[in-house]
C-alpha cells in the first residue's frame, strides 16, 4: 500500500510538460505499431483510428477551440485597460509599447521567412485529416474592412478573431480612460479573465491524452513520414529565436544606443539561464530587474518596462507561432497569400496582449491565429508534445527582449549610467542612488 502511494507521489511530482512530452512519444509509437504491425483494419481502423483516437483528439480540440474567443477577449481587454498609467509616465510608456510591438511583429516576420525556407511541414501530407478553408485572394482593402467589426456579437459568436481583437482593444481603451466611472465594469472583465486562466489550466491537463491521441492517429497513418516535418519545425523555431535574440536585438541595441550588446549579454547571460530552466517570464522579473540595475539602468524605468513586457512582449511564442502557421500550411498543401500572412503578424501580435501567466498559453492563443486565416486547428496538437522543450528557448528569449527594450528606453530618456553599463564604475557605488525609486 505505502509502495503505491509513494508510486502516486512520484507521478503527481512530474510537470505537466513532462507528461505532455510523454504522450507525445507514447502516441508516436502507438502509432509507429499500429502502422507497421496491425493489419486487421477492423481493430486499427475503426475502433482506434477512427473512435478512441479520434475522439480523444479531437475532444481535446474542441475544448482547445472552446477557450480561444473568451480567452482572448478578456485578457485584450484587460491587458490594455490595465496600462492606462502611461499617461502618467508618459513617453516611457509610449517608446516602450511601441519597442515591444514592434519587436514582436520582427520576429513574426523572420519565423515566417524562415519557415518559408526550410518548409517543415512539407512531404507530411495531412491534406486526408483535415479540411483547410483559407482564402488567399483577399486585397489588403478587404483584411482591414474584415478588422472592422459590423456586429461585435456576431463576431464573437463565430470566433471572427480580427473583429474581436480590435473590439478588445476598443473597449479596454474605454475602460483605461473611464476606470474610476467604469471600476463594476472593470472588476466583470478582471474576473472573467480569472475564470478564462482558470479553465484554461483545468483543460490543459487533458493535453497528455488529447497529445496521445492525436499524435497515434497522425503516425498511424503516416508512419515515419512525419517525424522529419517535425525535426524541421523544432530546427525553424530554434533559429528564429537565435536570430531573434543574437541579431534583431543586439542590432535595435546598437543601433539606437551605440552601447556594446558583449557587454550586456556577458552581464544579462545568468538571466537569461534562469528565465530557461524556469519557462516563466514573471518568476524572472526580479533577477531581471536587479541585473539592468547593475547595468545601471534606472528602477524608475525597468520597474515599470519589465512587468508590462512579461505581459505583452512574446517575442518568442510569436515565433513558434509563425513556424507553427507555416508548418500547417505546408502540411495541408496551402499557399498563404500575402493578405493572409499579413493577417498572421497583425492577429500574432495582438495576441501577445495580456496572455501571459499560465503555461502553454501560447498555444491556446495559435488556435486564434489559425483561425484568423482559416487553417485547421489539428496541426497543434501534434507540435503541443514539443512545445515544453521550445518552451524554455522562448522564455529566455522574451526576457532577453524585455531588458533590450528597458535600455533602449531608458537610454533614450537619460535614465541610464552609461559608466557603469560600460563596466567603469562598480555597481555598489550607485546603488543607493538606483535603489532610491
Amino acid at each position: 500500500m505505502n509502495r503505491s502511494n509513494g508510486m502516486i507521489s512520484k507521478l503527481k511530482i512530474i510537470s505537466l510538460g513532462n507528461w505532455m512530452l510523454i504522450g507525445m512519444i507514447l502516441g508516436f509509437l502507438v502509432g509507429i505499431i499500429l502502422n507497421f504491425y496491425v493489419n486487421d483494419p477492423f481493430i486499427k481502423d475503426i475502433i482506434l483510428i477512427d473512435n478512441v483516437f479520434y475522439l480523444g483528439g479531437t475532444g481535446f480540440i474542441r475544448l482547445m477551440k472552446m477557450l480561444v474567443v473568451p480567452l482572448v477577449f478578456f485578457s485584450i481587454v484587460v491587458g490594455v485597460a490595465s496600462i492606462s498609467d502611461i499617461k502618467k509616465i508618459g513617453t516611457i510608456g509610449g517608446r516602450t509599447i511601441l519597442i515591444y510591438l514592434v519587436t514582436t511583429a520582427l520576429a513574426i516576420t523572420i519565423a515566417l521567412f524562415i519557415s518559408g525556407v526550410i518548409k517543415p511541414g512539407a512531404g507530411l501530407n495531412m491534406v486526408g485529416l483535415a479540411q483547410a478553408n483559407v482564402t488567399t485572394n483577399v486585397t489588403a482593402t478587404d483584411t482591414i474592412l474584415n478588422m472592422i467589426p459590423d456586429n461585435p456579437f456576431s463576431s464573437l459568436a463565430n470566433g471572427d478573431m480580427l473583429a474581436v481583437i480590435i473590439f478588445g482593444l476598443l473597449v479596454g481603451i474605454i475602460l483605461a480612460k473611464l476606470r474610476e466611472e467604469t471600476q463594476v465594469v472593470n472588476d466583470f472583465f478582471s474576473q472573467g479573465n480569472k475564470i478564462m486562466m482558470e479553465m484554461t489550466r483545468i483543460v490543459m491537463k487533458f493535453a497528455p491524452i488529447g497529445i496521445f491521441c492525436l499524435m497515434a492517429k497522425t503516425f498511424a497513418s503516416l508512419g515515419f513520414e512525419g517525424l522529419l516535418p517535425l525535426t524541421k519545425y523544432v530546427v525553424c523555431v530554434l533559429i528564429g529565436l537565435a536570430i531573434q535574440a543574437f541579431i534583431v536585438y543586439p542590432s535595435l541595441l546598437v543601433i539606437f544606443t551605440r552601447l556594446n550588446p558583449i557587454k550586456f549579454f556577458k552581464k544579462f547571460i545568468s538571466v537569461m539561464f534562469f528565465a530557461f530552466s524556469s519557462s516563466t517570464s514573471n518568476a524572472t522579473i526580479p533577477l531581471n530587474l536587479e541585473k539592468l540595475s547593475e547595468l545601471g539602468v534606472s528602477r524608475e524605468v525597468s520597474s515599470f518596462t519589465i512587468p508590462l513586457g512579461a505581459t505583452i512582449n512574446m517575442d518568442g511564442t510569436a515565433i513558434m507561432q509563425g513556424c507553427a502557421v507555416m508548418f500547417a500550411a505546408q502540411a495541408y498543401g496551402v499557399d498563404l497569400g500575402t493578405s493572409a500572412l499579413i493577417t498572421v503578424i497583425f492577429t500574432a501580435v495582438m495576441a501577445s496582449i495580456g496572455t501571459a501567466g499560465v503555461p502553454s498559453v501560447g498555444l491556446i492563443t495559435l488556435n486564434m491565429v489559425f483561425n484568423s486565416v482559416g487553417l485547421p486547428v489539428d496541426a497543434i496538437g501534434i507540435l503541443m508534445g514539443i512545445d515544453h522543450l521550445l518552451d524554455m528557448f522562448r522564455t529566455a528569449v522574451n526576457v532577453t527582449g524585455d531588458a533590450i527594450c528597458t535600455i533602449i528606453v531608458s537610454f533614450k530618456n537619460k535614465s541610464i549610467d552609461l559608466d557603469l553599463f560600460n563596466g567603469k564604475k562598480a555597481p555598489e557605488e550607485t546603488w543607493d542612488d538606483i535603489t532610491q525609486f
